[in-house]
């Protein structure tokens, strides 16, 4: 005969309080004693209770599951998304905060209108809690339609105009100074960079700190040739660089991927790294560790900024924060072979 799950009322005759009071600790009611919470999570750990995720919807209101929306462009934009490894940092990241309060996230991808509109539909009709939104676009509709349907929602980035939403970002700006001072300090003179799309805010602010670096320093601003945050592109840009620019000697990509294309054609032509041109990327993800040589780069604490943003969803959920903010992270050089 199978014996039955334990019950509320197991949890309560084992605690020797109410039924009532074991109900408002699972469900995260927050006037309980503290001491009585830990009677009740002590009874519920030597009973084996688990809650029933169905019914205690039903009394928070709450499923325990966040949306984490991908949101970008174009038919084959699921497979982009895959092959860079920053979207897998903030799966991490956000993965990590979740399960250690038992929150679940479901992956949505936003590439076209009618997506956008499913992904809403989906938080807004009950489930999930709230929207984590991670966009490649630089003028993305998605935070209006969150808002406009009353989702709690916390962007990866600031948006391109003002939306009255939390987000976390990095100081892109100070990181692409960090890239220029580097380079300069190596004794690099004939310095190039590979940019990025300049309607990419962030592209735009790392562009920005390293002409900065460079000009005062005294250098006119660097040549420049445009990627798409892609290795192919970072390989393309790099030997057109080296085709205008053939004495350039140091060169900063605007994250990793680019870095690694770089890198790649510089070998392919017999330049060495970083004896005849030093190379520093941006973001410090995994290709920097298994590029050839290991990439010198600016990190961005990716997978702590999106705990941080899963963080601020969840205070908005639980109503203890209401008013959106932004939490802006400092980057910081990372220096390995390369450069």
């Amino acid at each position: 005969m199978n014996r039955q799950a334990p019950t509320l009322e197991d949890v309560a005759r084992e605690a020797g309080v109410s039924r009532a009071t074991v109900s408002r600790v699972v469900n995260g009611v927050r006037n309980v004693d503290p001491s009585i919470q830990d009677l009740v999570r002590s009874a519920i750990e030597r009973t084996g209770y688990t809650p029933n995720r169905a019914a205690r919807a039903l009394v928070t209101r709450r499923t325990g599951t966040v949306a984490l929306i991908v949101s970008g462009a174009g038919d084959a934009f699921a497979g982009r998304v895959f092959a860079d490894p920053f979207f897998g940092r903030v799966v991490n990241g956000v993965v990590g905060y979740l399960r250690a309060r038992t929150m679940q996230p479901v992956l949505l991808f936003a590439e076209s209108e009618a997506a956008r509109e499913q992904a809403v539909d989906y938080v807004r009709q009950g489930s999930a809690d709230g929207a984590l939104v991670v966009s490649v676009q630089p003028d993305d509709p998605l935070p209006d339609m969150l808002l406009s349907a009353r989702v709690p929602t916390v962007l990866f980035a600031r948006p391109a105009r003002t939306t009255p939403v939390g987000c976390v970002d990095l100081d892109h700006y100070a990181g692409g100074r960090l890239a220029g001072e580097h380079l300069l300090a190596r004794g690099c003179r004939r310095i190039a960079v590979i940019s990025a799309p300049p309607d990419l805010r962030a592209g735009r602010e790392r562009l920005a700190g390293f002409r900065d670096a460079l000009a005062r320093a005294g250098h006119d601003s660097p040549p420049a040739a445009e990627g798409v945050f892609t290795l192919d592109s970072g390989a393309v840009a790099m030997a057109t660089l080296l085709h205008d620019h053939p004495a350039v000697d140091g060169v900063f990509a605007t994250n990793d991927l680019m870095a690694q294309g770089a890198c790649q054609v510089l070998r392919e032509l017999g330049r060495r790294i970083p004896e005849d041109v030093a190379v520093v990327g941006f973001d410090d993800s995994s290709i920097a560790v298994t590029c050839r040589p290991p990439l010198t780069t600016v990190r961005q604490p990716v997978e702590e900024m999106a705990a941080a943003m899963a963080g601020m969803l969840d205070e908005q959920v639980r109503g203890a924060r209401t008013e959106p903010r932004t939490l802006v992270f400092e980057p910081e050089l990372v220096v390995r072979e390369s450069a």
